[in-house]
């Protein structure tokens, strides 16, 4: 593959992933307002915009991950530029597809919809229903395709053994050193890849109920066991991307020496690997037919799959930034806010995922809160992060950059008060999935008129890092 045709690949993904998060960004926006009654949308409207907002932003920050370790895993190893172009055509047509399914089809069953709500009661266009479907099969093979092949690829080169970096468990120094970004790639593509094959069980089952005309009925509780190992792993797996790229890439910017792979940090991402396909169980707890053995593993699960990864990386980043001196570029300050992102994120997911709290929290706006702490200010930072190093990388140049106190400031004013909108709503238990709200919620409203303020500033400060990015971008189609 040659760099010119990597360089413009990659350019192009950043461009549709940020004109995508852009648009879902004020999606969200419309969708607070319309809680906190300053902005008037129908029930079916404000559904079919959760359910766009949700599998847009979903969609397009797993890729954007896909995108970063795929330019920087060209540093070890051979990475064909037909498997990104391949998904990248995919998922402009997956997307295409989704949008004319909810917006003109006004299918809003949500995009982690509970069975069998799109099959049984149908409140939009009958032909919404299979399009939708059809929109994540071929979302899906892009993805699917990719990951599978840039996992191929890594295990050319490197054994399995060595992927997953076992000889560095070992006391002997190893005769074969695995990068970080090798290691975390590994681990994640297998989560991810594992969460694509449940996809294409999950559909498969659906299109078998869809087109029996009743003759064949799923098992309700299967299934939502099937969506959830899906959406939550593919979530988590896509987050892990983001942080491979922060293991490359932070040290590097920050003039300091590489992170390497030592024994904890084998183990850590070694142990993820096996905690992060069992927490799921954890969005299952009010499903009291569910066996109690496996919501054990649940909240188990949860504890565990954080400590590893999330301790090792947040020591190993304070150690790399504390009594140091470091070139604080945009790049190395957006994995900086997106690392304290992703711990208060995980931290707000861990108190619901225990139990005894979760029968309070459980369908509270507490969930929305720390999956959007850990996205929009921890995964979105990590890839924001790569994308404004390689749009350096195409301009030739990564110095610092004017203004760049003003979007740090907006981006942690917005983002993080954006958030704590939703705690605060949460732990006053107002409930989710609500386009408006009772009357006895009475500071409801008031929260979401300021949660879709905050997120406007959000919004502007992301603006304006997409244009300097957008800016570097075009140098990458211009003639090496």
């Amino acid at each position: 593959m040659s760099a010119q045709s990597l360089k413009k690949t990659t350019a192009t993904w950043i461009i549709v992933i940020m004109t995508l998060f852009i648009t879902a960004i004020i999606f969200g926006i419309l969708m607070r307002l319309n809680q906190g009654n300053d902005y008037k949308m129908s029930s079916p409207g404000f559904y079919a915009t959760m359910t766009t907002h949700g599998l847009t932003m979903i969609a397009i920050w797993s890729v954007a991950g896909m995108v970063a370790i795929n330019y920087l895993l060209t540093r070890y190893i051979k990475v064909p530029n037909s498997l990104s172009v391949f998904a990248l055509v995919f998922t402009v047509i997956g997307a295409a597809m989704l949008w004319y399914a909810t917006f003109v089809g006004q299918f809003h069953a949500g995009w982690t919809f509970l069975y069998p709500l799109p099959l049984v009661k149908i409140a939009w266009a009958k032909w919404a229903t299979p399009l939708f479907f059809f929109s994540l099969v071929v979302l899906g093979v892009g993805w699917l395709v990719w990951s599978v092949g840039l996992l191929v690829q890594i295990l050319k080169k490197y054994s399995l053994k060595q992927a997953f970096a076992w000889q560095h468990l070992s006391k002997k120094e190893p005769e074969v050193k695995t990068p970080p970004l090798i290691l975390i790639s590994t681990v994640s593509l297998i989560g991810i890849i594992l969460s694509l094959i449940v996809a294409v069980i999950l559909l498969a089952l659906t299109f078998a109920e869809y087109y029996s005309g009743g003759a064949f009925v799923n098992d309700s509780l299967l299934m939502k066991n099937l969506i959830y190992f899906f959406g939550h792993t593919i979530a988590n797996e896509s987050l892990y991307l983001g942080l491979a790229a922060l293991y490359e890439l932070m040290p590097e910017v920050s003039s300091r020496p590489k992170f390497k792979t030592t024994w904890y940090v084998a183990l850590a991402w070694n142990c993820t690997m096996v905690f992060i396909l069992t927490a799921f169980f954890h969005h299952l707890y009010m499903d009291f037919v569910q066996p109690l053995g496996l919501q054990m593993v649940g909240q188990l699960a949860s504890y565990f799959a954080s400590l590893p990864a999330a301790g090792v990386t947040a020591f190993s980043v304070f150690v790399l930034v504390f009594r140091n001196h470091i070139k604080w570029s945009l790049t190395n300050v957006l994995f900086f806010i997106g690392i304290m992102g992703w711990l208060i994120g995980g931290v707000g997911a861990l108190i619901d995922a225990t139990i005894s709290n979760n029968v309070a929290l459980h369908n509270t706006l507490w969930v929305p809160a720390h999956f959007h702490t850990y996205n929009a200010m921890g995964n979105v930072l990590f890839c924001l992060a790569f994308f404004y190093w390689v749009a350096n990388e195409f301009s030739g140049s990564q110095t610092k950059t004017k203004a760049q106190q003003l979007k740090t400031a907006l981006l942690l004013i917005g983002g993080f008060g954006f958030v704590l909108m939703f705690y605060l709503a949460g732990a006053d238990s107002v409930p989710r999935r609500f386009s408006n709200y009772p009357a006895e919620f009475k500071s409801a409203p008031l929260m979401a008129t300021l949660g879709a303020v905050f997120a406007t500033i959000y919004l502007i400060a992301i603006l304006l890092i997409f244009i300097e990015i957008l800016r570097k971008c075009v140098k990458a189609f211009s003639a090496s």
